[in-house]
């Protein structure tokens, strides 16, 4: 029953009442059916929603894409150890071979093709942080391409926002994410 479900939603006690709610990065169809009513509730009766960030600025992408690389002039083989960079590199050719075999029939009749979304996801990875390659390989399976082109929860959440004209608005800087993990030390990693 969906009423028992924790609901990842707390009430500020206020007039008009206030709501956190706590969401996940993953495909909202993963999760959706889980959401219990009363958080639902709250989302249609809110009119200003507040998001980790903006998931739907321009400016929060890229930037989000510009803190993920190294200083100028160093690629990833110059930072990762020799053998771990080979290894790397030969599971992310697995992936570029496997992924047309992972896609649904559903991601292609929306033109979705395997190089493509391989691009989109590894696409320049040879320049991108340790931890961030960390996070890309972690998703290049094969349950998360087939899910591919769903919106993640946050972003789901936002577009609704905006479909809805609810006035929308972001609690954190891409900087507050990114600087944290970009601080992290290769062992760390």
């Amino acid at each position: 029953q969906q009423s028992g479900l924790n609901s990842f939603l707390w009430t500020i006690k206020r007039d008009p009442p206030s709501y956190f709610f706590g969401t996940i990065h993953v495909p909202y169809t993963r999760v959706w059916d889980f959401i219990p009513e009363n958080s639902k509730k709250a989302f249609q009766q809110s009119h200003i929603v507040y998001f980790e960030l903006d998931l739907t600025d321009p400016y929060t992408i890229s930037a989000l894409t510009r803190c993920q690389l190294l200083p100028q002039g160093e690629n990833l083989q110059d930072v990762l150890p020799r053998d771990i960079y080979r290894r790397l590199k030969r599971h992310l050719e697995y992936v570029k071979l496997m992924m047309p075999s992972w896609m649904t029939p559903d991601q292609r009749g929306k033109g979705l093709y395997a190089d493509y979304l391989f691009n989109a996801i590894a696409g320049n990875w040879e320049r991108k942080r340790p931890v961030w390659v960390m996070l890309m390989v972690n998703s290049l399976t094969e349950v998360d391409i087939k899910s591919r082109g769903i919106p993640v929860l946050d972003l789901y959440l936002a577009q609704e926002a905006e479909r809805l004209r609810k006035q929308t608005g972001a609690v954190e800087k891409v900087e507050e994410q990114c600087h944290p993990l970009n601080g992290l030390n290769f062992s760390q990693v």
